[in-house]
């Protein structure tokens, strides 16, 4: 069974695996968020997987074709993302729209981005960020994957 997501029209579809989506508050912060994820972090000792789906960079209104440069704005959020995840700089990714540039543009409204602080809260304590996946799409917007594991 599919049915459009009523945040962007993407489809989802149901399997026989259990799942239990959260929603995202819009008018929370990433803190918010990331702390959300922390109360679910015990679940990874019963072999749960939390999966969170969204975009590094995610502004519709300023979409161009996939053989368009990525614009500066979008390029700068991205980096300044990674840098942030592989570091260590968890902090500063909660508070991203004091800490990142562009913020506002990379995202003019959060939903496709608190879905990164829920992953990352939920690894527990001690969380490490690993690059998996880097691409671009029409123009801005960034599909970077990050995998979190404890560094134990």
């Amino acid at each position: 069974m599919a049915r459009g997501c009523p945040s962007c029209s993407c489809t989802l579809r149901l399997t026989s695996i259990p799942v239990c989506p959260l929603s995202v508050q819009t008018h929370r912060d990433g803190t918010y968020h990331y702390n959300l994820g922390k109360a679910l972090a015990p679940l990874r000792g019963e072999g749960v997987l939390v999966l969170g789906s969204g975009s590094a960079t995610h502004n519709l209104g300023k979409m161009g074709r996939d053989d368009e440069p990525v614009p500066q704005w979008a390029s700068d959020f991205d980096a300044w993302l990674r840098d942030s995840l592989l570091a260590g700089r968890y902090d500063d990714v909660n508070r991203y729209q004091e800490e990142a540039p562009h913020a506002k543009t990379a995202h003019p409204s959060p939903e496709h981005f608190y879905p990164l602080h829920v992953a990352l809260g939920a690894t527990g304590d001690e969380p490490k960020a690993e690059l998996i996946h880097h691409s671009w799409a029409e123009a801005n917007m960034s599909y970077a994957s990050y995998r979190f594991t404890t560094k134990r």
